[in-house]
């Protein structure tokens, strides 16, 4: 009891005690205003809202719109997927097409001049074979897209197959020269189709350079092999059947016409390295109607044009030197054909080994200064070709300028394809091959009128001069920026 009466000293129980009631409800400064009824009333719900209120009268989301509603992305933000090697599943074997579709067109442009010797008639008249298959690229330029949005990938491939075989069977009999020329025409007109859709397929995989080094070495593979069965074949007891070589492409040329079909067929549902529109961009605007419009747009860029220049003056020495060398061995340091023939097998096999193993290291030093570094190295050995008389030294030197230029082709493919805006850049980057072609038939057919009057000799100071314009051009690119279309 003692305890109690002390207890309640400390508390004072009454009837008149006031109640204890919390502060009022405030909203903080940074919180909006609530909207009226008004405001509400005009908002626009979404089709996966359910706007019948429930007992409490809230209003919820439909199942539906449960599964599918996401947080949104900032507006005007384009988030890229960008496919792999192994992303999709198919894509190993596209590449793996791809690059045996760029090996058969290593095996068919590597032996002109392996055979060139074997033809028996003028310079000026076998060069027609260079220009007739530039022709082809160039009438393929403004095409290719077309065809690609109107048939498909897989389906323009098989196209560009079937025209390099039908090209590769009037060659087969050995019929007259003048058939020769227009079946050239034909395998160029394929060959460029191939070669565009399969170069903006690599480009645009993760790791593009070393990609490209992959795809762009087995077109070394080609051209290594190429001349040294053409030169077996022409230098034997059967030279009078030089075009028994082209059994080979032709049977390259079923391979990847089968192969490619299949592993294309369904490339147009593998979108993922397509990125999504802009908002207010209607899926329109990227169908065929336009692609006049892209291609006066490409002609229009800056880098369509440069890099179309530099690959111009780039296929144009490749080309010239695998045409005339031999032709060069024989008449100035006395040389055998059935030695010499081979020389061009070593300039491929340069180019080959250039692109497998210095495509990696090209990615690290950065490609800008590693292609002005190999253009200058080229220069020097070309020099040496032209003023040492030896023969085994002219072969080494002539190797070595395959090397150095072996990795700046697909160097120059992953700079442009990161230069060029993504709606442009297929009919961009066909304009920039159709070009190159021009040059790898112009060159050579200048070459060859000029070998004709003055000597094969001349083969030299065209192609220093056209290393020259290749460093030109490329000091005059824009700088590589990240693509934000």
């Amino acid at each position: 009891m003692a305890s109690r009466a002390s207890l309640g000293a400390f508390i004072e129980l009454g009837p008149n005690i006031p109640k204890i009631t919390g502060p009022p409800p405030v909203l903080p400064k940074s919180y909006p205003s609530l909207p009226d009824t008004v405001a509400l009333d005009q908002l626009t719900w979404s089709p996966h809202v359910d706007r019948r209120a429930d007992s409490s009268g809230r209003m919820g989301i439909t199942p539906s719109g449960l599964e599918i509603s996401q947080t949104p992305s900032p507006r005007g933000e384009v988030v890229e997927v960008v496919q792999s090697f192994f992303s999709p599943r198919m894509n190993r074997y596209r590449v793996v097409s791809a690059c045996l579709t760029c090996f058969g067109n290593g095996l068919n442009d590597s032996v002109p001049g392996a055979l060139i010797p074997h033809y028996n008639i003028g310079y000026a008249i076998v060069s027609l074979i260079f220009v007739s298959n530039a022709l082809g690229f160039l009438i393929a330029a403004p095409f290719t897209e077309a065809l690609q949005v109107r048939l498909g990938r897989a389906k323009t491939l098989m196209i560009s197959e079937a025209l390099m075989l039908a090209g590769y069977l009037a060659i087969l009999f050995t019929p007259p020269y003048p058939v020769v020329v227009a079946s050239f025409f034909s395998v160029g007109l394929g060959m460029a189709i191939n070669l565009a859709l399969n170069n903006v397929f690599i480009s645009n995989l993760a790791s593009s350079t070393s990609m490209l080094g992959l795809f762009h070495g087995s077109y070394g593979i080609g051209g290594t092999i190429g001349p040294l069965i053409a030169t077996a074949i022409a230098s034997h007891s059967i030279a009078a059947h030089w075009s028994r070589y082209y059994l080979l492409s032709l049977a390259v040329t079923i391979v990847n016409l089968l192969f490619a079909g299949w592993a294309f067929w369904d490339y147009e549902r593998d979108a993922a390295s397509v990125p999504p529109l802009l908002p207010g961009q209607r899926g329109s605007e990227q169908r065929p109607a336009i692609k006049g419009r892209l291609l006066r747009q490409s002609l229009r860029n800056k880098t369509t044009l440069l890099g179309a220049l530099f690959i111009f003056a780039y296929q144009g020495a490749e080309v010239s030197i695998s045409g005339w060398i031999i032709s060069f061995l024989i008449s100035y340091r006395a040389g055998k054909p059935a030695e010499v023939g081979y020389v061009t097998a070593g300039f491929w096999a340069g180019i080959t080994i250039g692109r497998f193993a210095l495509t990696h290291p090209a990615h690290r030093v950065g490609e800008r200064l590693f292609v002005v570094l190999m253009v200058v190295g080229a220069i020097i050995f070309e020099l040496l070709v032209w003023l040492v008389p030896n023969v085994v030294g002219d072969a080494v030197a002539v190797s070595l300028v395959g090397l150095l230029l072996g990795p700046i082709y697909p160097c120059a493919m992953h700079v442009f394809s990161r230069l060029l805006p993504r709606q442009i850049q297929m009919t961009s980057l066909s304009f920039i091959s159709a070009t190159g072609s021009s040059g790898g038939a112009l060159a050579p057919f200048t070459t060859g009128i000029m070998a004709q009057a003055l000597g094969t000799f001349v083969l030299h100071p065209v192609c220093i001069g056209l290393f020259m314009v290749m460093e030109g051009t490329w000091f005059l690119l824009p700088k590589v920026r990240k693509r934000t279309e």
